[in-house]
């Protein structure tokens, strides 16, 4: 017979009770558990009664936190990072050139400069195992709170983070976004502002993606109003081409239009210039605190950094 401490601090009813704290929405925990809604709410009342009281309530249609639900939720978080810390120390004690390391990476960025190091890489440590996930921001944040990938590759500042404690970052390159456009007497100016690039609809990543909202937040502190959407879509490439082909205008990142010939794309009246202000981002690697610790990890950074010593991360994008 399980015991009372079994009942609650099983994986599947912590897995659920977290899901259904982020969301707060019955329907979309189940959805995103890959469960029915009647089974979830199954689980949370199996759960309240072992706990003998109310973890969630309801305001109308909207769920909320008791307060012993936000015992249990701080609880959990603990447990996990008591779970981490020890498979952390656990891996600290293992070689630097065997094993996996898992990347998240942010689905809008180029990967061609990281495909390129894991394949030196391996030649030099065949028994190292480097994987690739491409994910949204929210699916970077819960991979690595839940220790399911090691490094994060993704844009920062990124303003829809609130807890930075548990986290460090490392700086790959700094970046900006560039205007395309369709406009001869703006690409006389050195730099546009961007109360002048609201003249036709835009093609955009879509609007939860981090680009997106850096621009949506750009336009707001400036006051203009955000350009009209034509269609969105994820990879840069299918962005530009879209923008070539119907006159609409967009913004994307330096790095990706360095692999761009400008003189092609002047030669067919679109015109690429600077914002201003400029849009600036970076791009870094973030992880866990003292994740760089585990031989391998520390390894893969420090032999990243060798790589773009010896050609630096732009040019390697313009091959």
């Amino acid at each position: 017979m399980k015991t009372t401490q079994e009942s609650i601090f099983s994986s599947k009813t912590l897995s659920y009770f977290l899901q259904l704290a982020d969301t707060m929405n019955y329907t979309q925990a189940a959805q995103i558990l890959g469960i029915t809604q009647p089974a979830l709410t199954q689980q949370i009342k199996k759960l309240e009664r072992t706990v003998g009281t109310s973890l969630f309530y309801s305001v109308g249609k909207k769920l909320r936190l008791t307060d012993a639900g936000f015992i249990m939720l701080r609880t959990t978080h603990q447990i996990y990072d008591l779970l981490n810390d020890a498979t952390d120390e656990i891996q600290q004690a293992t070689s630097s050139t065997t094993g996996e390391i898992n990347l998240g990476i942010l689905a809008s960025i180029e990967t061609k400069v990281f495909e390129d190091f894991a394949l030196e890489l391996y030649h030099e440590n065949p028994d190292l195992v480097v994987n690739f996930h491409m994910l949204t921001r929210k699916e970077i944040w819960e991979s690595l709170e839940n220790n399911k990938i090691d490094l994060a590759i993704m844009y920062l500042p990124d303003e829809s983070i609130k807890n930075w404690k548990p986290y460090s970052s490392k700086k790959i390159i700094s970046d900006d976004l560039l205007l395309i456009h369709h406009n001869p007497d703006l690409s006389k100016k050195k730099r546009v502002q961007l109360k002048d690039v609201n003249d036709r609809p835009w093609v955009m990543y879509p609007q939860d993606y981090y680009l997106n909202q850096t621009l949506r937040e750009t336009f707001k502190n400036q006051m203009v109003d955000f350009p009209t959407a034509a269609a969105r879509y994820t990879m840069p490439e299918q962005i530009l081409k879209f923008a070539i082909n119907t006159g609409t205008n967009t913004a994307l990142p330096k790095s990706y239009m360095v692999n761009i010939n400008l003189k092609d794309l002047t030669s067919e009246d679109i015109f690429v210039s600077e914002f201003d202000p400029k849009v600036k981002f970076d791009l870094k690697f973030v992880y866990r605190k003292n994740k760089n610790e585990i031989p391998r990890i520390g390894r893969f950074l420090s032999k990243f950094d060798e790589f773009l010593n010896s050609r630096d991360y732009l040019s390697r994008l313009a091959d």
